[in-house]
């Protein structure tokens, strides 16, 4: 397993925070806002790579229990 391992509850954490800061603004900020998107996009990547890596490692380890039976 990789050290560098994603925080997903971080980055759902900081996802919340973007997404309110978009909710709580009267008047856009055009370029804050793409930075934010930017951000954000970033964010789901890195998400979304780690929890395949998880599941890859629960199929992993459903495989070697299945072998186990």
């Amino acid at each position: 397993m990789s050290e560098n391992k994603v925080d997903l509850s971080k980055n759902l954490k900081k996802l919340e925070e973007i997404s309110s800061w978009f909710e709580n603004q009267k008047e856009l900020n055009v370029e804050e806002g793409l930075k934010k998107v930017k951000e954000a996009l970033g964010l789901v990547k890195e998400s979304k790579k780690e929890l395949q890596n998880v599941k890859n490692e629960f199929e992993e380890i459903e495989k070697e229990f299945e072998e186990e039976k």
